[in-house]
Formats: C-alpha cells, sequence, structure tokens
C-alpha cells in the first residue's frame, strides 16, 4: 500500500501519559511521512478517540476539529484544582459528604443545552500571543472570556462515596469547543465543593468511535488506514457529479448550492474520488478545498482544541 498516494485517516484509541502530539509522531514513523495531524487535542491523562490525518487527508482535520464529540468520564466532589482536573494541585474545596445524589443530578441539568462556560485556565487558547496554560503553570492570573457551548446530553450514569469526596461517573456529548475539564469544576461550584475531573475518555468525534479505533499496539502490528474517500464519505454529507462537472471542479469553478449543509459537504467524480469540500454559501457552494491531483497537501496540522 501507498500510504503517498492519497493520504486517509487513523482513528486512535489514545492511551494515558501520551500527549497528542506523541501519537502523530509516532503515526509519522510508522508511515514515513512527515504530514500528518490531529483533529482535537487529548490531554496526556485522556483516553480514547484522537483522529490522526496522513497526507492530504490533513486537509479534512480542520473541519473534523469542528465535530460534536462524547465523553465518558469521572468528576471527583469535594476538591477544586489549578489545572481543574487530577494532574493540578489542590487550589480548595469542601467536604461533599452531604450532597445528594438528587442535588448532583439537578445541577447537571442546569449545564445541559446551550450554557455559557469559561474554559479551564490551562487551555491551550492564546492570552496576548501566549498559550494560557504557559501562563496559568507559570503562576499568573488568566482571565478568559465565556464562550457559548452546547452539552446535548449530560448523563449520570453512577455515584459513588468515598469520605468527603463524591466521585460522578458521566456521559457527555457536546459541541467543539466544550471543556470537559471545566464542566467539572463548574458542577463542583454549583454544588458549593469544589469538583474536577479525574478520568476523561473520548468515546467519538463526529462519526468515528471507539468501534473503529486502534490502539498503538495495534497499530505497530498491522497499520490500518482509512482512505481518504470512505473518511470523507463519512464524516461529510455526499454530492456526487458527472464527469464534466468533476472537471470543472478540479479548476475549482463553484457549483450551485448543494442544500446538504449546513457545514462542509464531500463532493465526489462519477468514479468515487473526492474531488473537494464545499460549504453553501448563498446561491453557490464555495469549495473550501479541492482535492485535484497535484495540488499541494498543505502544511502540518497540530490542532489546539482540547476537552
Amino acid at each position: 500500500m501507498s500510504f503517498a498516494a492519497r493520504g486517509g485517516l487513523v482513528v486512535v484509541d489514545k492511551p494515558a501519559g501520551w500527549t497528542s502530539h506523541d501519537v502523530v509522531a509516532r503515526i509519522r514513523k510508522l508511515t514515513g511521512i512527515r504530514k500528518a495531524g490531529h483533529a482535537g487535542t487529548l490531554d496526556p491523562m485522556a483516553t480514547g478517540v484522537l483522529v490522526v490525518g496522513v497526507g492530504r487527508a490533513t486537509r479534512l482535520l480542520g473541519y473534523l476539529t469542528g465535530a460534536d464529540k462524547s465523553y465518558s468520564g469521572t468528576i471527583r466532589l469535594g476538591a477544586a484544582t489549578l489545572t481543574d482536573d487530577a494532574e493540578g494541585d489542590v487550589v480548595g474545596g469542601a467536604d461533599a459528604s452531604g450532597v445528594t445524589d438528587a442535588a448532583v443530578r439537578a445541577e447537571t441539568k442546569t449545564l445541559t443545552g446551550q450554557i455559557r462556560q469559561v474554559p479551564s485556565a490551562v487551555s491551550a487558547i492564546k492570552v496576548r500571543g501566549v498559550r494560557s496554560y504557559t501562563r496559568a503553570r507559570a503562576g499568573e492570573p488568566v482571565e478568559l472570556a465565556a464562550r457559548d457551548v452546547i452539552v446535548h446530553r449530560f448523563d449520570v450514569v453512577a455515584i459513588r462515596r468515598d469520605g468527603s469526596y463524591v466521585d460522578v461517573d458521566v456521559h457527555l456529548d457536546c459541541s467543539s469547543g466544550t471543556y470537559v475539564r471545566a464542566v467539572a469544576r463548574d458542577l463542583g461550584a454549583a454544588l458549593g465543593v469544589g469538583g474536577h475531573l479525574t478520568v476523561l475518555r473520548r468515546t467519538r468525534v463526529g462519526p468515528f468511535g471507539l468501534d473503529a479505533a486502534c490502539t498503538m499496539d495495534e497499530l505497530g502490528r498491522e497499520f490500518v488506514l482509512m482512505p481518504l474517500e470512505q473518511a470523507a464519505g463519512a464524516a461529510f454529507p455526499r454530492l456526487d457529479v458527472d464527469a464534466a462537472t468533476a472537471e470543472r471542479v478540479a479548476h475549482g469553478a463553484p457549483l450551485p448550492r448543494t442544500g446538504r449543509g449546513p457545514g462542509p459537504v464531500a463532493v465526489f467524480g462519477p468514479e468515487g474520488k473526492l474531488l473537494s469540500l464545499v460549504e453553501d454559501r448563498g446561491p453557490r457552494a464555495k469549495h473550501l478545498v479541492v482535492f485535484a491531483d497535484g495540488a499541494p497537501d498543505g502544511a502540518d496540522v497540530e490542532t489546539a482544541e482540547q476537552p
């Protein structure tokens, strides 16, 4: 198999302790291809779905980063930390033993739907040109603006008690840009006892779930690459065009409005070859990226979104 011919996606089940960059570096070594990147960072403590693009498929990653995501995890009530997860120093909290199950479930409802969320201070958001996490870990005060995010689903799976702590196992479906660590922080704050994330596993990025993911050990034994066309067909609505239209697309000519948005639509030629991603804008569909033979693959991709 020639990895360089068209490229594709690798759905990785990231292990704990690895950075997302570590995974990309390993994929580069396994394929021998420099051009690789990922669609949405996972913190080292987190595990689960990390979508990695190789070759021309790196050009899909910016659009996959914006896909909805699903997580399972554990929120510990009774302690707040600097990083809003178990890797940070405890900076506050109170005995949570008196927090009832009903109170926990009630507060999760207030954090469901469209909410205003202040990202974690250790996010990758830039503040005056420097990553927020760099400033926070250097002891600088960081104030980030609240943003609108959507938590489609926030289910309490189990509630376990350990002395002054309460551990809440949860499942979330949420929009891109939602910080699960901030959800944990805000749940603890709403209950008046502080909270932080102790376990996080991403179970889905857009259409790509754990059922399609391979561990790093499995990839080391047998490398599995989802071809570019298969990946685009799974991730985006599909528009098939005839040969004459395909020729125009290859030269960047606009298409009539597809009516298949919102968001990117994958355009395929008569032989099933991916031609471009387009997006409806007014009466036309504008090309976001064209996959014509000989087109440049674009720059290396390392996205900055964190859960």
